[in-house]
């Protein structure tokens, strides 16, 4: 050892001491690295992604998420006569609702109602279209044979394409397995000045999934906070999302899926695992029965259709999508300026 200054200077190291500074250095350096992964844990929790934000905003309401909160949600208009929308926070059944009522009306007085909705419908959707600022999303769920195909057909008869998409859900492909259960819906929902149509839609990862036993229980339960957020963030974007369940009842199914064996031209339709799914329809009530419990909410409630009668259906929901659009108020934007005076010329 020698002497520098006055202080001891360490000289060259012997077998012992490079054994000890070794030992100091890994100490060192777990230290350090266990000081920069907590690091990072702690900007992760102050700042997390924006998927993060809200799929950790899961309470017992309308949630809670910072990024969120100074946002209005737009009013939500009640349904047509004859819909049973089902009361945010509160315990709903099926049972409760029959499926062949009609909201009091004739049939005969159906027609022309259901072609003064279309034209209110069309009006509106052109506003939404050109205004280009909001979107709405119109969600349908039913058991196999519950009508969504000819409900969608009817309602949005005359609608201009351009401005509608419609997006059917069939199992998962394996890209979409490779995400996040709500990535293939997200990746779909209504851009501004669009109608949006899901023909089945998120709540399949709490139905049929449930049902099948396709993901452990603690999976699904978890997917209902984050469906309200999902659809809540949707909701804060700009998007008005109107969700029908078209309830039919058993004994309807069946007629159904005869009628399907005994026309020819309806034989496509007909999947022999129908039957399969028939035998888990007490399941699929007690599924039902639980997401429009757990995901009717404030911002985006759960609509049950009686769906017995296919006339009654269409107009309830026609009319239903109509006073929605016309709450939306949507505008055409003002004309540009300097138009007054301009002629085209020969």
């Amino acid at each position: 050892m020698s002497k520098t200054n006055g202080k001891d200077a360490v000289g060259p190291e012997t077998g012992k001491n490079r054994e000890t500074a070794s030992q100091g250095d890994v100490e060192h350096k777990g230290k350090d690295k266990k000081a920069k992964k907590d690091a990072r844990k702690k900007r992760a929790d102050d700042h997390p992604p924006s998927s993060a934000a809200w799929a950790r905003a899961v309470d017992a309401g309308m949630g809670t998420a910072p990024s969120l909160s100074p946002h209005r949600y737009p009013s939500v208009p009640r349904a047509a006569s004859g819909i049973v929308t089902v009361e945010p926070g509160t315990r709903f059944s099926l049972a409760s609702v029959d499926p062949d009522a009609t909201g009091g009306l004739e049939k005969a007085e159906a027609k022309a109602a259901l072609a003064d909705a279309h034209e209110r419908i069309k009006a509106l959707q052109e506003k939404l279209y050109a205004e280009h600022r909001r979107s709405l999303l119109v969600v349908f769920q039913a058991i196999d044979t519950g009508g969504k195909d000819g409900t969608i057909r009817s309602v949005l008869e005359g609608v201009n394409p351009q401005g509608c998409r419609v997006w059917s859900f069939k199992v998962p492909s394996a890209e979409e397995l490779d995400q996040d259960f709500l990535w293939r819906y997200h990746a779909r929902a209504p851009g501004r000045g669009l109608i949006g149509v899901f023909n089945r839609s998120h709540y399949e990862d709490v139905l049929v999934v449930r049902v099948k036993g396709l993901v452990p229980e603690e999976t699904w339960r978890e997917r209902y906070g984050l469906i309200n957020d999902f659809e809540r963030l949707l909701t804060l974007s700009g998007t008005t999302i109107l969700k029908f369940f078209l309830h039919i009842s058993k004994d309807e199914q069946k007629e159904r899926l005869e009628a399907r064996l005994e026309d020819p031209e309806k034989h496509w339709k007909f999947d022999p695992a129908d039957l399969t799914e028939r035998k888990s329809w007490d399941a699929y009530r007690t599924a039902f029965d639980d997401a429009l419990s757990r995901c009717s909410t404030p911002y985006a409630p759960w609509h049950v259709v009686p769906a017995n009668r296919k006339w009654a259906r269409n107009l309830m929901v026609a009319r239903t999508i109509a006073d929605t659009l016309e709450a939306m108020d949507p505008r055409f934007p003002p004309p540009r300026e300097g138009l007054a005076g301009l002629t085209v010329p020969d």
